[in-house]
Protein backbone atom coordinates (compact mmCIF):
# COMPACT_ATOMS: atom_id res chain seq x y z
CA UNK A 1 0.00 0.00 0.00
CA UNK A 2 1.40 3.53 -0.48
CA UNK A 3 0.58 6.50 1.36
CA UNK A 4 1.93 10.23 1.21
CA UNK A 5 3.87 11.88 3.93
CA UNK A 6 6.67 10.97 6.50
CA UNK A 7 6.71 6.93 7.48
CA UNK A 8 7.45 7.66 11.19
CA UNK A 9 5.97 10.71 11.99
CA UNK A 10 7.59 12.92 14.96
CA UNK A 11 5.07 13.32 18.15
CA UNK A 12 5.51 15.62 20.78
CA UNK A 13 6.46 14.26 23.72
CA UNK A 14 4.38 15.71 26.23
CA UNK A 15 1.04 17.65 26.41
CA UNK A 16 2.75 20.64 27.65
CA UNK A 17 5.39 20.38 25.18
CA UNK A 18 2.76 20.90 22.02
CA UNK A 19 0.54 23.62 23.91
CA UNK A 20 3.71 25.94 24.82
CA UNK A 21 4.74 25.29 21.33
CA UNK A 22 1.31 26.36 20.08
CA UNK A 23 1.02 29.21 22.70
CA UNK A 24 4.37 30.46 21.05
CA UNK A 25 3.57 30.69 17.73
CA UNK A 26 0.39 32.67 18.88
CA UNK A 27 1.94 35.07 20.99
CA UNK A 28 4.72 37.63 19.00
CA UNK A 29 5.76 40.89 19.01
CA UNK A 30 2.17 41.97 18.35
CA UNK A 31 0.86 40.97 21.76
CA UNK A 32 3.02 43.56 23.59
CA UNK A 33 2.55 46.16 21.78
CA UNK A 34 -0.43 46.07 19.47
CA UNK A 35 -2.81 44.69 21.46
CA UNK A 36 -2.11 47.71 23.96
CA UNK A 37 -2.58 50.06 21.49
CA UNK A 38 -5.47 48.67 20.60
CA UNK A 39 -7.33 48.45 23.78
CA UNK A 40 -6.55 51.54 24.20
CA UNK A 41 -7.67 53.27 21.08
CA UNK A 42 -11.11 51.59 20.75
CA UNK A 43 -12.46 52.16 24.05
CA UNK A 44 -10.44 50.78 26.68
CA UNK A 45 -11.77 48.12 28.88
CA UNK A 46 -14.65 48.21 26.74
CA UNK A 47 -12.75 46.80 23.61
CA UNK A 48 -12.58 43.65 25.62
CA UNK A 49 -16.16 42.86 25.32
CA UNK A 50 -15.79 42.42 21.75
CA UNK A 51 -12.29 40.92 21.85
CA UNK A 52 -13.35 38.24 24.20
CA UNK A 53 -16.56 37.68 22.39
CA UNK A 54 -14.08 37.43 19.05
CA UNK A 55 -12.09 35.15 20.80
CA UNK A 56 -15.33 32.38 21.66
CA UNK A 57 -17.17 32.78 18.47
CA UNK A 58 -14.66 32.59 15.70
CA UNK A 59 -11.13 32.47 17.30
CA UNK A 60 -11.51 29.24 19.63
CA UNK A 61 -13.84 27.60 16.51
CA UNK A 62 -11.22 27.71 14.01
CA UNK A 63 -7.89 26.89 16.02
CA UNK A 64 -10.21 23.82 16.68
CA UNK A 65 -10.70 23.20 13.33
CA UNK A 66 -6.98 23.76 12.39
CA UNK A 67 -6.27 21.38 15.22
CA UNK A 68 -8.54 18.86 14.04
CA UNK A 69 -7.35 18.96 10.47
CA UNK A 70 -3.93 18.51 11.04
CA UNK A 71 -4.73 15.42 13.98
CA UNK A 72 -6.96 13.58 11.42
CA UNK A 73 -5.26 13.96 8.30
CA UNK A 74 -1.54 13.57 10.20
CA UNK A 75 0.09 16.24 7.67
CA UNK A 76 1.30 19.70 7.06
CA UNK A 77 -1.56 21.87 5.57
CA UNK A 78 -0.80 21.25 2.19
CA UNK A 79 -1.28 17.60 2.59
CA UNK A 80 -4.02 17.45 4.72
CA UNK A 81 -5.98 19.69 2.34
CA UNK A 82 -4.67 17.16 -0.43
CA UNK A 83 -6.19 14.58 1.68
CA UNK A 84 -9.65 16.28 1.83
CA UNK A 85 -9.71 17.11 -1.93
CA UNK A 86 -6.86 16.93 -4.22
CA UNK A 87 -7.98 19.85 -5.77
CA UNK A 88 -7.68 22.34 -2.78
CA UNK A 89 -4.24 21.42 -2.47
CA UNK A 90 -3.21 24.77 -3.69
CA UNK A 91 -4.71 26.82 -0.40
CA UNK A 92 -2.23 24.83 1.85
CA UNK A 93 0.85 25.88 -0.62
CA UNK A 94 -0.32 29.26 -0.19
CA UNK A 95 -1.11 29.59 3.08
CA UNK A 96 2.58 28.05 4.11
CA UNK A 97 4.23 30.19 0.59
CA UNK A 98 3.01 33.71 2.14
CA UNK A 99 4.17 33.11 5.80
CA UNK A 100 7.44 31.44 4.74
CA UNK A 101 8.25 34.09 1.73
CA UNK A 102 6.63 37.06 2.93
CA UNK A 103 5.79 37.21 6.72
CA UNK A 104 8.86 35.70 8.04
CA UNK A 105 11.07 37.29 5.90
CA UNK A 106 10.13 41.16 7.36
CA UNK A 107 9.13 39.86 10.95
CA UNK A 108 12.60 38.44 11.73
CA UNK A 109 13.90 41.86 10.88
CA UNK A 110 11.61 43.05 13.49
CA UNK A 111 13.12 40.30 15.99
CA UNK A 112 16.53 42.18 14.66
CA UNK A 113 15.83 45.37 15.81
CA UNK A 114 14.92 43.94 19.15
CA UNK A 115 18.18 42.18 19.12
CA UNK A 116 19.71 45.33 18.39
CA UNK A 117 17.83 47.12 21.22
CA UNK A 118 18.51 44.85 23.31
CA UNK A 119 22.37 45.50 23.23
CA UNK A 120 21.45 49.39 23.13
CA UNK A 121 20.10 49.23 26.68
CA UNK A 122 23.17 48.27 28.35
CA UNK A 123 24.15 52.15 27.26
CA UNK A 124 20.80 53.49 26.98
CA UNK A 125 22.37 54.45 22.81
CA UNK A 126 19.15 55.92 22.01
CA UNK A 127 20.03 59.26 23.72
CA UNK A 128 17.68 61.66 24.36
CA UNK A 129 15.88 61.50 21.27
CA UNK A 130 14.93 58.12 20.69
CA UNK A 131 12.51 58.85 17.67
CA UNK A 132 15.91 60.82 15.55
CA UNK A 133 17.76 57.70 16.80
CA UNK A 134 15.59 54.79 15.37
CA UNK A 135 14.56 56.47 12.29
CA UNK A 136 17.31 58.24 11.33
CA UNK A 137 20.72 56.66 12.53
CA UNK A 138 19.18 53.21 12.95
CA UNK A 139 16.95 52.29 10.26
CA UNK A 140 18.32 55.36 7.79
CA UNK A 141 15.08 55.34 7.00
CA UNK A 142 14.75 56.94 3.17
CA UNK A 143 11.75 59.20 1.80
CA UNK A 144 9.64 56.51 0.26
CA UNK A 145 9.26 52.54 -1.11
CA UNK A 146 10.77 53.70 -4.37
CA UNK A 147 14.33 54.91 -3.05
CA UNK A 148 15.75 51.65 -1.35
CA UNK A 149 18.81 52.81 0.50
CA UNK A 150 21.86 51.40 1.85
CA UNK A 151 21.83 48.18 3.88
CA UNK A 152 22.00 48.49 7.67
CA UNK A 153 24.97 46.66 8.57
CA UNK A 154 23.62 45.89 12.51
CA UNK A 155 19.88 45.25 11.14
CA UNK A 156 21.63 42.18 8.87
CA UNK A 157 23.70 41.07 11.64
CA UNK A 158 21.28 40.73 13.73
CA UNK A 159 18.97 38.97 11.40
CA UNK A 160 21.86 36.69 10.56
CA UNK A 161 21.79 35.73 13.91
CA UNK A 162 18.26 35.05 14.17
CA UNK A 163 18.05 32.96 10.73
CA UNK A 164 20.87 30.84 13.02
CA UNK A 165 19.07 30.60 15.81
CA UNK A 166 15.82 29.46 13.83
CA UNK A 167 17.72 27.00 12.06
CA UNK A 168 19.24 25.43 15.51
CA UNK A 169 15.60 25.07 16.89
CA UNK A 170 14.23 23.64 13.99
CA UNK A 171 16.83 21.73 12.25
CA UNK A 172 16.88 19.43 15.50
CA UNK A 173 12.69 18.38 14.84
CA UNK A 174 9.86 18.34 16.97
CA UNK A 175 11.05 16.93 19.87
CA UNK A 176 14.47 17.78 19.94
CA UNK A 177 14.77 20.78 18.88
CA UNK A 178 11.22 23.02 18.62
CA UNK A 179 9.71 21.47 21.95
CA UNK A 180 12.79 21.70 23.89
CA UNK A 181 13.36 25.17 22.53
CA UNK A 182 9.68 26.23 24.02
CA UNK A 183 10.01 24.71 27.03
CA UNK A 184 12.83 26.77 27.78
CA UNK A 185 11.87 29.91 25.55
CA UNK A 186 7.97 30.38 26.60
CA UNK A 187 8.19 29.90 31.06
CA UNK A 188 11.29 32.24 30.73
CA UNK A 189 8.87 34.70 28.52
CA UNK A 190 6.18 34.42 31.40
CA UNK A 191 8.47 35.05 33.89
CA UNK A 192 10.35 38.18 32.61
CA UNK A 193 6.96 39.84 31.40
CA UNK A 194 5.68 39.19 35.20
CA UNK A 195 8.68 40.66 36.60
CA UNK A 196 8.15 43.97 33.88
CA UNK A 197 4.68 44.28 34.80
CA UNK A 198 5.32 44.23 38.37
CA UNK A 199 8.27 46.66 38.23
CA UNK A 200 6.38 48.66 36.29
CA UNK A 201 2.72 48.97 37.87
CA UNK A 202 4.67 49.99 40.72
CA UNK A 203 6.46 53.07 39.25
CA UNK A 204 5.12 56.65 39.97
CA UNK A 205 2.12 57.57 38.07
CA UNK A 206 1.59 54.03 36.68
CA UNK A 207 -1.72 53.77 37.71
CA UNK A 208 -3.03 56.98 35.37
CA UNK A 209 -1.56 54.91 32.94
CA UNK A 210 -2.82 51.55 33.67
CA UNK A 211 -6.50 53.44 33.95
CA UNK A 212 -5.97 55.20 30.67
CA UNK A 213 -5.20 51.77 29.27
CA UNK A 214 -8.24 49.86 30.59
CA UNK A 215 -10.76 52.97 31.44
CA UNK A 216 -14.05 51.48 29.64
CA UNK A 217 -16.00 53.88 27.27
CA UNK A 218 -18.75 51.61 26.28
CA UNK A 219 -20.23 54.43 23.79
CA UNK A 220 -17.71 53.57 21.44
CA UNK A 221 -18.72 49.57 21.12
CA UNK A 222 -21.51 51.41 18.35
CA UNK A 223 -18.83 52.09 16.50
CA UNK A 224 -18.51 48.79 13.80
CA UNK A 225 -15.30 49.51 13.40
CA UNK A 226 -14.29 48.91 16.75
CA UNK A 227 -15.77 44.99 16.52
CA UNK A 228 -13.75 44.57 13.13
CA UNK A 229 -10.83 45.61 15.00
CA UNK A 230 -11.59 43.31 17.64
CA UNK A 231 -12.28 40.31 15.11
CA UNK A 232 -9.42 41.01 12.92
CA UNK A 233 -7.00 40.86 16.05
CA UNK A 234 -8.05 37.88 16.96
CA UNK A 235 -7.42 36.06 13.94
CA UNK A 236 -3.99 37.43 13.35
CA UNK A 237 -2.63 37.22 17.30
CA UNK A 238 -3.59 33.45 17.07
CA UNK A 239 -1.75 32.35 13.77
CA UNK A 240 -5.00 31.40 12.60
CA UNK A 241 -4.76 30.73 8.88
CA UNK A 242 -0.54 30.59 8.64
CA UNK A 243 -0.96 26.41 8.18
CA UNK A 244 0.96 26.79 11.52
CA UNK A 245 -1.15 25.08 14.05
CA UNK A 246 -2.32 22.31 11.41
CA UNK A 247 1.47 20.97 10.84
CA UNK A 248 1.65 21.46 15.23
CA UNK A 249 -1.39 19.41 15.67
CA UNK A 250 -0.27 16.78 12.86
CA UNK A 251 2.52 15.87 15.62
CA UNK A 252 -0.18 15.56 18.26
CA UNK A 253 -0.73 11.56 19.76
CA UNK A 254 -3.96 9.65 18.20
CA UNK A 255 -5.64 10.00 21.71
CA UNK A 256 -5.53 13.72 22.14
CA UNK A 257 -7.62 16.26 24.09
CA UNK A 258 -7.81 18.83 20.55
CA UNK A 259 -10.57 21.12 22.03
CA UNK A 260 -9.25 21.26 25.42
CA UNK A 261 -5.96 22.06 23.53
CA UNK A 262 -7.60 24.60 21.39
CA UNK A 263 -9.45 26.59 24.61
CA UNK A 264 -5.91 26.39 26.57
CA UNK A 265 -3.96 27.87 23.69
CA UNK A 266 -6.66 30.61 22.45
CA UNK A 267 -7.23 32.04 26.10
CA UNK A 268 -3.25 31.76 27.36
CA UNK A 269 -2.59 33.80 24.47
CA UNK A 270 -5.24 36.24 25.16
CA UNK A 271 -4.38 36.76 29.21
CA UNK A 272 -0.75 37.13 28.11
CA UNK A 273 -1.66 40.09 26.01
CA UNK A 274 -4.16 41.46 28.40
CA UNK A 275 -0.97 41.20 31.09
CA UNK A 276 1.78 42.49 29.04
CA UNK A 277 -0.11 45.69 27.99
CA UNK A 278 -0.14 46.01 32.22
CA UNK A 279 3.98 46.66 31.44
CA UNK A 280 3.72 48.77 28.48
CA UNK A 281 0.76 50.93 29.70
CA UNK A 282 2.20 51.22 33.09
CA UNK A 283 5.71 52.60 31.70
CA UNK A 284 3.75 54.82 29.81
CA UNK A 285 2.32 56.50 32.71
CA UNK A 286 5.38 57.04 34.16
CA UNK A 287 6.66 58.69 31.92
CA UNK A 288 3.41 61.12 31.22
CA UNK A 289 4.16 61.67 35.04
CA UNK A 290 8.15 62.79 34.96
CA UNK A 291 7.81 64.88 31.76
CA UNK A 292 4.17 66.19 33.32
CA UNK A 293 2.30 65.57 29.78
CA UNK A 294 -0.70 63.87 29.24
CA UNK A 295 -0.41 60.30 28.37
CA UNK A 296 -2.03 61.11 24.53
CA UNK A 297 1.42 63.18 23.76
CA UNK A 298 3.53 59.90 24.84
CA UNK A 299 1.86 57.27 22.85
CA UNK A 300 2.86 55.84 19.56
CA UNK A 301 1.05 53.73 17.53
CA UNK A 302 2.83 50.15 16.74
CA UNK A 303 6.38 50.22 15.84
CA UNK A 304 7.05 53.32 17.45
CA UNK A 305 5.86 52.35 21.03
CA UNK A 306 8.23 49.93 21.35
CA UNK A 307 11.53 51.54 19.93
CA UNK A 308 10.79 54.72 20.44
CA UNK A 309 8.01 55.89 23.21
CA UNK A 310 9.31 52.57 25.30
CA UNK A 311 12.71 53.54 25.11
CA UNK A 312 12.75 57.27 25.91
CA UNK A 313 10.49 56.13 29.20
CA UNK A 314 13.42 53.30 29.97
CA UNK A 315 15.86 56.75 29.80
CA UNK A 316 13.76 58.26 32.16
CA UNK A 317 14.00 55.56 35.33
CA UNK A 318 16.30 56.84 37.79
CA UNK A 319 17.55 53.27 38.96
CA UNK A 320 18.48 49.92 37.19
CA UNK A 321 17.32 51.77 33.98
CA UNK A 322 19.29 49.62 31.65
CA UNK A 323 18.47 46.36 33.44
CA UNK A 324 14.83 47.17 32.93
CA UNK A 325 15.36 47.84 28.84
CA UNK A 326 17.28 45.06 28.15
CA UNK A 327 14.45 43.03 30.29
CA UNK A 328 11.65 44.24 27.83
CA UNK A 329 13.56 43.76 24.90
CA UNK A 330 14.50 40.41 25.74
CA UNK A 331 10.91 39.54 25.99
CA UNK A 332 10.51 41.30 22.40
CA UNK A 333 13.32 38.79 21.34
CA UNK A 334 12.04 35.70 22.72
CA UNK A 335 8.24 36.24 21.83
CA UNK A 336 8.94 36.82 18.30
CA UNK A 337 12.00 34.00 17.99
CA UNK A 338 8.86 31.18 19.37
CA UNK A 339 6.45 32.59 16.59
CA UNK A 340 9.64 32.35 13.68
CA UNK A 341 10.58 29.05 14.09
CA UNK A 342 6.37 27.77 14.00
CA UNK A 343 6.13 29.63 10.52
CA UNK A 344 9.56 27.77 9.43
CA UNK A 345 8.47 24.40 11.19
CA UNK A 346 4.89 24.98 9.00
CA UNK A 347 7.04 25.77 5.58
CA UNK A 348 9.87 22.56 6.23
CA UNK A 349 7.05 19.91 7.03
CA UNK A 350 5.11 20.71 3.71
CA UNK A 351 8.46 19.76 1.49
CA UNK A 352 9.15 17.27 3.73
CA UNK A 353 5.68 15.66 3.28
CA UNK A 354 5.72 16.72 -0.27
CA UNK A 355 8.95 15.20 -1.67
CA UNK A 356 10.21 12.93 1.42
CA UNK A 357 13.74 15.66 1.34
CA UNK A 358 15.35 15.44 4.64
CA UNK A 359 14.89 17.91 7.43
CA UNK A 360 17.99 19.09 7.93
CA UNK A 361 18.84 19.85 4.27
CA UNK A 362 15.19 21.72 4.20
CA UNK A 363 15.84 23.90 7.19
CA UNK A 364 19.15 24.80 6.42
CA UNK A 365 18.37 25.44 2.46
CA UNK A 366 15.06 27.06 3.82
CA UNK A 367 16.92 29.09 6.81
CA UNK A 368 19.41 30.45 4.03
CA UNK A 369 17.03 31.75 1.80
CA UNK A 370 15.36 33.45 4.84
CA UNK A 371 18.04 35.56 5.53
CA UNK A 372 18.50 36.69 2.03
CA UNK A 373 15.42 37.29 1.32
CA UNK A 374 15.05 39.35 4.48
CA UNK A 375 17.86 41.61 3.64
CA UNK A 376 15.56 44.13 1.51
CA UNK A 377 14.09 44.67 4.92
CA UNK A 378 17.15 45.58 6.61
CA UNK A 379 17.99 48.51 3.99
CA UNK A 380 16.81 52.48 4.73
CA UNK A 381 13.48 52.11 2.64
CA UNK A 382 12.79 48.26 4.70
CA UNK A 383 10.24 50.05 6.58
CA UNK A 384 8.02 51.33 3.57
CA UNK A 385 8.48 47.42 2.24
CA UNK A 386 7.74 45.79 5.61
CA UNK A 387 4.59 48.06 5.91
CA UNK A 388 3.22 47.77 2.53
CA UNK A 389 3.84 44.15 2.58
CA UNK A 390 2.70 42.95 5.41
CA UNK A 391 -0.41 44.98 5.21
CA UNK A 392 -1.01 42.89 2.21
CA UNK A 393 -0.57 39.43 3.23
CA UNK A 394 -2.34 40.12 6.34
CA UNK A 395 -5.23 41.56 5.20
CA UNK A 396 -6.19 39.91 2.31
CA UNK A 397 -4.14 36.96 1.67
CA UNK A 398 -4.55 35.45 5.47
CA UNK A 399 -8.14 36.57 5.33
CA UNK A 400 -9.25 34.70 1.93
CA UNK A 401 -7.10 31.77 3.18
CA UNK A 402 -8.97 31.56 6.58
CA UNK A 403 -12.25 32.26 4.72
CA UNK A 404 -11.83 29.41 2.17
CA UNK A 405 -10.86 26.82 4.46
CA UNK A 406 -13.91 27.14 6.13
CA UNK A 407 -15.61 26.77 3.37
CA UNK A 408 -13.57 23.50 2.81
CA UNK A 409 -13.99 21.70 6.10
CA UNK A 410 -17.73 23.48 6.92
CA UNK A 411 -19.25 22.41 3.49
CA UNK A 412 -17.61 20.14 1.13
CA UNK A 413 -16.28 17.98 3.82
CA UNK A 414 -18.92 18.63 6.54
CA UNK A 415 -18.72 20.25 9.44
CA UNK A 416 -20.51 17.61 11.33
CA UNK A 417 -17.70 15.26 10.09
CA UNK A 418 -15.17 16.86 11.54
CA UNK A 419 -16.30 17.27 14.69
CA UNK A 420 -17.45 13.59 15.22
CA UNK A 421 -13.99 13.66 14.96
CA UNK A 422 -12.74 15.74 17.13
CA UNK A 423 -15.67 14.51 20.20
CA UNK A 424 -13.86 10.95 19.53
CA UNK A 425 -10.63 12.18 21.65
CA UNK A 426 -11.95 15.28 23.41
CA UNK A 427 -13.35 15.63 27.01
CA UNK A 428 -14.89 18.77 26.21
CA UNK A 429 -17.38 17.51 23.45
CA UNK A 430 -18.56 20.25 20.83
CA UNK A 431 -22.41 20.50 19.69
CA UNK A 432 -23.72 22.41 16.95
CA UNK A 433 -23.04 25.57 17.61
CA UNK A 434 -19.52 24.52 16.37
CA UNK A 435 -21.13 23.79 12.52
CA UNK A 436 -22.28 27.27 12.50
CA UNK A 437 -19.49 29.14 13.70
CA UNK A 438 -17.06 27.10 10.77
CA UNK A 439 -20.00 27.31 8.29
CA UNK A 440 -21.45 30.67 8.84
CA UNK A 441 -20.04 32.88 11.14
CA UNK A 442 -16.40 32.93 10.85
CA UNK A 443 -16.75 32.92 6.90
CA UNK A 444 -18.69 35.38 7.22
CA UNK A 445 -16.93 37.80 9.98
CA UNK A 446 -13.54 37.33 7.46
CA UNK A 447 -15.78 38.37 4.84
CA UNK A 448 -16.61 41.96 6.70
CA UNK A 449 -13.02 42.03 7.36
CA UNK A 450 -11.79 41.37 3.77
CA UNK A 451 -14.50 43.70 2.20
CA UNK A 452 -13.86 46.80 4.75
CA UNK A 453 -10.02 46.58 3.80
CA UNK A 454 -10.67 46.56 0.30
CA UNK A 455 -13.38 49.37 0.86
CA UNK A 456 -10.35 51.43 2.47
CA UNK A 457 -8.56 50.90 -0.29
CA UNK A 458 -10.47 51.91 -2.63
CA UNK A 459 -11.45 54.70 -1.31
CA UNK A 460 -7.93 55.75 -0.21
CA UNK A 461 -4.55 54.51 -0.95
CA UNK A 462 -3.01 52.58 1.65
CA UNK A 463 -0.48 54.92 3.84
CA UNK A 464 -0.56 57.40 1.14
CA UNK A 465 2.16 55.09 -0.85
CA UNK A 466 1.91 55.42 -4.22
CA UNK A 467 -0.18 53.16 -5.94
CA UNK A 468 2.87 51.95 -8.03
CA UNK A 469 4.69 51.09 -5.32
CA UNK A 470 1.06 49.37 -3.42
CA UNK A 471 1.23 46.62 -7.05
CA UNK A 472 4.23 46.19 -7.06
CA UNK A 473 5.13 45.38 -3.42
CA UNK A 474 1.69 44.52 -1.78
CA UNK A 475 -0.70 43.22 -4.50
CA UNK A 476 1.94 41.60 -7.26
CA UNK A 477 3.51 39.94 -3.85
CA UNK A 478 0.14 38.61 -3.45
CA UNK A 479 0.21 36.80 -6.81
CA UNK A 480 3.32 35.58 -6.96
CA UNK A 481 2.75 33.14 -3.87
CA UNK A 482 -0.53 32.54 -4.93
CA UNK A 483 1.11 31.29 -8.75
CA UNK A 484 4.07 29.85 -7.14
CA UNK A 485 1.48 27.50 -4.79
CA UNK A 486 -0.63 26.06 -7.67
CA UNK A 487 2.77 25.19 -9.55
CA UNK A 488 3.86 23.92 -6.30
CA UNK A 489 0.18 21.82 -6.06
CA UNK A 490 0.88 20.30 -9.69
CA UNK A 491 3.68 18.35 -8.85
CA UNK A 492 3.26 15.00 -8.13
CA UNK A 493 3.32 13.49 -4.57
CA UNK A 494 6.50 11.29 -3.81
CA UNK A 495 5.05 7.94 -2.60
CA UNK A 496 6.38 5.04 -0.56
CA UNK A 497 5.45 2.07 -0.06
CA UNK A 498 4.23 0.84 3.63
CA UNK A 499 6.01 -2.30 4.23
CA UNK A 500 4.88 -4.73 6.63
CA UNK A 501 7.15 -6.08 9.40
Amino acid sequence: MEYFGERHRAQWRTRMGFILAAIGSAVGLGNIWRFSYLCYENGGGAFLIPYFIALFLVGIPLMILEFALGHRERGSAPLSFFKISPKWEWLGWWAVNFVMFGIVLYYAVVISWCLNYLFYSFNLSWGDDPNNFFFNKFLGLTSGPGKIGDIRASIMFGLLIIWILNWIIVYFGVEKGIERANKILMPLLFILTLILVIWAINLPGAKKGIIKYLKPNFLILKNPKVWIAAFSQIFFTLSLGFGIMIAYASYLPRKTDITGNAFITSIGNCIYSLIAGFAVWGTLGYMAYIKNVPIDKVVKQSIGLAFVAYPQAISLIPSFAKLFGVLFFTILVFAGLSSSISILEAFTSALIDKFHYPRRTVVSVLCVLGFLGGIIFTTGGGLFWLDIVDHFLTSYGLVIVGILECILIGWYFKAKKMREHINLSSQLTLGRWWDFSIKILTPLVLGIIFISSLYQELSKPYGNYPISSLILLGRDWVLATLIAAIIISKYPWKKREIIEE
